[in-house]
């Protein structure tokens, strides 16, 4: 992802990695956009994104504990960057794990489709493991104005 100061605008939150947080950050976000004038259907894309992401953090990451869940969001002309990071256990095998319907969580009815759903919704995603712990994950997309 490009550096913060080459954004038009931009935000940082850090929440902790509860469930009950989830959907004040897709929130947060979506309402960031709203200067861009998206349509419905972007906003819901990338409240989706950011769903699928946050959600990610905390039940992976941190599989039952609560660590924090770092979000950068900035805008350049009329595209938006997503920036997630948790800081728990990372990703053994990030390929695998973006296979459709792979899941380290079948007993909880886990359908293993997160990033292959922030994928189709976002014009770019990037994941990544962290050399200090934890994982990343990278989202942009244009606003077709």
């Amino acid at each position: 992802m490009e550096l913060k100061s080459e954004f038009d605008n931009k935000f940082s939150l850090v929440l902790d990695g509860k469930l009950v947080n989830e959907g004040f950050a897709r929130s947060m976000v979506a309402a960031f956009c709203v200067p861009l004038n998206p349509s419905v259907s972007e906003i819901n894309d990338i409240k989706t994104a950011v769903s699928e992401a946050v959600t990610n953090c905390i039940v992976h990451g941190y599989a039952g504990t609560t660590g924090n869940i770092d979000i950068f969001v900035g805008i350049r002309k009329n595209v938006i960057y997503i920036k997630i990071r948790d800081y728990g256990v990372g990703i053994a095998d990030i390929e695998k794990a973006k296979q459709p319907f792979f899941t380290t969580r079948s007993r909880e009815e886990r359908s293993g489709m997160g990033f292959t759903l922030m994928e189709s919704f976002m014009d770019t995603m990037n994941v990544y493991n962290n050399l200090d712990g934890g994982v990343t994950v990278e989202l942009s997309k244009e606003i077709r104005q």
